[in-house]
């Protein structure tokens, strides 16, 4: 099965970005090509990562003209705000969502895995492997958006707006994760229907409202819309994420805590940019990491 690994990024997460690239260099096989996203001033800088298995896409191929990035005044220009007629201002984890769906019809390939930035392989794997008889696996965690996650239920009621389907669903799946695949079909038949069901161009559906989660957008589409046809869900997550500071100390030791915590069904980990650990060490220890 021929795959196009996706990876929205930007300049601060340069660095963790190449390190992503070499350890799927390393470890992932089969048939796949790697699509970095980028905003158009960030193209020159991640252009040295490119090469026959890796391509550098700006933005501007994947947007309509009406919507661009800007410098923010409220941060004195240091970070980026994205604007257009039909919405309030979006950030940079809006137009990285906006481009990973955005790929779908750019691409000729039978799956779309997205990985992110702040991710490193660990051990050798297929993304063939994730399609048994004709489907593919979809991660979900069946019940794991809870009454707390406020979040999580804007995420799901705007996706709902989209797709025509009720803003709350019970029991309310959880589709997010850092280490995941898409149909490619799929996904272009998710934008085709969002544009169906809403008359608008799917960019101007979608940031009509900033509770945007496109993982949530597929997850409901591929269950609710599509009744899981070409899927098999699975809790299965291939990725070991380290999404809070508070879960592990901010320490090296810490950091080999959470390394030996990886399970044996996982292949990569990831640690997000705000938790303070040395690329260096991150590098040092996952590189080191023996295949149980």
């Amino acid at each position: 099965m021929k795959t196009a690994v996706m990876t929205a990024s930007w300049s601060a997460d340069l660095e963790r970005c190449s390190l992503m690239c070499e350890s799927l260099d390393r470890f992932l096989s089969g048939d796949w090509h790697h699509y970095i996203l980028v905003e158009p001033r960030d193209v020159a800088a991640f252009k040295p990562l490119e090469g026959p298995r890796r391509t550098i896409v700006s933005e501007t191929d994947l947007f309509p003209r009406w919507l661009r990035s800007f410098p923010d005044p409220s941060s004195f220009g240091r970070r980026r705000v994205w604007l257009s007629p039909f919405s309030v201002p979006l950030r940079g984890w809006h137009a990285q969502q906006i481009r990973r769906l955005a790929l779908a019809r750019h691409i000729d390939a039978d799956m779309l895995l997205s990985i992110d930035s702040d991710v490193v392989m660990v051990c050798p794997y297929d993304p063939a492997s994730m399609w048994v008889d004709g489907k593919m696996r979809m991660f979900r965690i069946d019940g794991g958006v809870s009454e707390a996650m406020s979040e999580h239920h804007a995420w799901l009621a705007h996706a709902g707006h989209l797709l025509g389907l009720p803003a709350t669903v019970t029991p309310a799946h959880d589709y997010i994760n850092t280490f995941i695949g898409w149909r490619a079909d799929t996904a272009r038949a998710l934008l085709d229907h969002i544009e169906k069901t809403t008359g608008r161009n799917w960019v101007r559906a979608l940031i009509s409202s900033r509770a945007i989660s496109e993982c949530t957008i597929y997850g409901r589409f591929a269950d609710e819309v599509l009744g899981g046809e070409g899927h098999a869900p699975s809790d299965q997550a291939l990725c070991h994420m380290l999404w809070f500071r508070e879960t592990y100390p901010e320490t090296i030791e810490g950091l080999e805590i959470f390394m030996r915590d990886l399970r044996p069904d996982q292949v990569a980990v990831g640690v997000q940019s705000f938790v303070h650990h040395p690329i260096s060490e991150i590098r040092r220890l996952a590189f080191s990491v023996t295949p149980q």
